[in-house]
């Protein structure tokens, strides 16, 4: 049996239930990695409706059935490293839905080991 695919994006389960939330309140969700612009470099949250995911942007999994993307450029930087959404206490992202809710997500993240990197799960742009 060969080994599973090393996924590129995880969630901790306090993750996983603010997503949960969210989706209840918002419906559909979509996440993209900021590049550290307004809001750092965090991952925000978005009505999947009301984000235009850009041709240049990179799917990389998804956390609680929700998609993940981030930018090509950002890619380039962070393809060698596990992404691991959590939330801790404090205001979130002002774009994103996770605001006014007293937790925001963060990105938390792992360098993969050597033996990984042949197992790492495929990205694909979007379309």
């Amino acid at each position: 049996m060969a080994d599973a695919a090393i996924e590129r994006v995880l969630a901790t389960s306090e993750a996983l239930a603010l997503i949960e939330e969210l989706r209840a309140r918002h419906g559909a969700l979509l996440f993209h990695q900021s590049g550290g612009c307004c809001d750092g470099s965090s991952p925000m949250c978005y009505p999947q409706a009301e984000f235009k995911v850009g041709e240049q942007d990179v799917w990389l999994g998804e956390i609680g059935g929700v998609p993940f993307y981030m930018s090509q450029s950002q890619f380039e930087y962070w393809q060698h490293t596990q992404l691991i959404i959590d939330v801790i206490s404090g205001m979130g992202g002002m774009f994103s839905l996770d605001n006014g809710t007293g937790r925001r997500f963060i990105t938390r993240s792992r360098l993969y080991e050597a033996q990984e990197l042949s197992r790492l799960s495929p990205v694909r742009r979007a379309a």
